[in-house]
């Protein structure tokens, strides 16, 4: 059982390296050459973690029905099943039952909370810009009577890209073709997807530092997979262009949170600018160590189903 224990919890020692180790993650020169693979790597780090948590509670709350963990489920199930309920179960034991239920119900509490939440925000969304925006057949988007300089993506399958009439004013041609192709790859990508459980997780637990660095790291990992998308189209230099003319543009109240030029624009810049090739085995080292990190956790959890069948 010590090695079920072991196999459970390994995936949460990145959580238990706290915020410094977060910070170093998020802040490492290879994330921002790589940021799809990074991305992975924040995700499997997140999903690991709360398959662990919930793993190791399990394997500690069968530890006295059976030596082994796969068993020890099945006993429990079929007690449960036949009315016998927790026997056998001590207090620690009970304790340990309580934390894995808990802990998943908490976490998809908030994951349900959250994604309600930023449905029904995009639903206000597209109503507003439905109402007060015009549609540009020309580039196909919708533009705000406003001077702010403003550009963002509502998502979801009646998408919106949206547009200021001062950032049509304010950008050339080809700065214009980079930032539509920069929010219509978020669009494509379904980027908001990926930052929900990030934004559920900080809602979850406020004051773990680690969560914020991590929703703060993956915010900026989707801009850069979407630069990625309008650089190979239009090239680097007309979306650093308008990166720094949307980022020294003033914007209006409200509608600061939905500029460009939002997150990691100083990073964004600097990559834009710089040298963005790195050896292939960087990213297939980061997806090896997202499957390894992934591995133990989902083992723990399959395991016990796949004794059933054998």
């Amino acid at each position: 059982m010590i090695a079920w224990l072991v196999v459970a919890g390994i995936a949460l020692l990145p959580v238990a390296l706290g915020d410094r180790a977060a910070r170093r993650l998020a802040g490492a020169a290879w994330t921002h050459r790589c940021p799809r693979a990074a991305l992975v790597l924040w995700q499997a780090i997140g999903l690991a973690a709360g398959l662990s948590a919930v793993g190791l509670g399990l394997v500690g709350a069968v530890a006295p029905l059976a030596a082994v963990f796969p068993h020890g489920a099945h006993t429990l199930v079929s007690q449960i099943v036949s009315g016998h309920g927790l026997d056998g179960l001590g207090p620690v034991h009970l304790l340990a039952l309580a934390w894995s239920a808990g802990l998943m119900g908490w976490l998809v509490i908030h994951t349900v909370r959250v994604a309600t939440k930023t449905i029904r925000e995009r639903r206000r969304q597209r109503l507003l810009v439905d109402v007060v925006a015009d549609h540009s057949p020309a580039h196909d988007v919708y533009v705000l009577p406003v001077s702010e300089h403003v550009a963002y993506c509502v998502p979801g399958r009646d998408r919106r890209i949206v547009l200021s009439r001062g950032t049509l004013e304010l950008l050339t041609p080809k700065e214009l073709q980079a930032v539509l192709g920069h929010e219509r790859a978020h669009a494509r990508g379904h980027h908001d997807l990926a930052l929900l459980p990030f934004v559920a997780l900080v809602h979850a637990f406020p004051w773990l530092a680690s969560a914020r660095t991590a929703r703060h790291a993956v915010a900026v990992l989707v801009e850069m997979i979407a630069d990625d998308h309008a650089c190979r189209a239009h090239g680097a230099l007309p979306l650093a262009r308008a990166l720094v003319r949307m980022a020294t543009a003033e914007s209006g109240p409200g509608l600061a949170a939905l500029s460009l030029a939002d997150a990691g624009v100083v990073e964004r810049l600097n990559r834009l600018l710089g040298e963005r090739a790195q050896p292939r085995w960087v990213p297939a080292a980061a997806y090896s160590t997202a499957g390894l990190l992934l591995s133990g956790p989902v083992a723990v959890l399959v395991a016990p189903l796949v004794c059933i069948t054998l």
